[in-house]
């Protein structure tokens, strides 16, 4: 009897072991329409998802982002605490428009601040903005995304 439950026990210990490390595969994303391109979104509705954001995570594919919700305009705050990749933020109005897109670096704690209130920041892979020929000025499409 031991012998089985001894396999049992490691079947159960590689079981959980798998579903931890498949964890960050789990994120439900949403497609977002910024200027002309589209990428997947994970959204940070809720105080608990914003404050956690993207940290502890090591890789973020090229298509793939957060969006940040906020029930109202505001003047924005963001630092990496805690965050290994390299990424660039834009921050947007509540009419949809990029007001700022600024670079983040990994691990720092130095605020980086929206230039007036908006409602909403993106954060991306660093660089993505430019790759896809995103600026200030450019809309966001939120008709996919539950705002609430």
């Amino acid at each position: 009897m031991k012998p089985h439950f001894a396999a049992s026990a490691a079947a159960f210990v590689f079981i959980t072991l798998i579903s931890v490390s498949c964890a960050g595969d789990t994120q439900e994303y949403y497609p977002l329409k910024v200027g002309d391109t589209v990428f997947q979104v994970e959204l940070a509705r809720t105080p608990e998802e914003r404050a956690q954001g993207l940290m502890f995570r090591r890789e973020l594919d090229p298509d793939k982002g957060m969006l940040f919700i906020f029930e109202e305009p505001q003047q924005l705050s963001f630092w990496m605490k805690n965050t290994y990749i390299d990424l660039s933020i834009a921050y947007i109005d509540s009419d949809g428009v990029i007001i700022d897109i600024l670079d983040m670096e990994a691990l720092s704690e130095a605020s980086v601040r929206s230039s007036t209130e908006v409602q909403y920041a993106l954060e991306l892979r660093q660089g993505a903005f430019d790759e896809n020929g995103i600026f200030p000025g450019d809309s966001v499409d939120f008709s996919t995304i539950p705002l609430n």
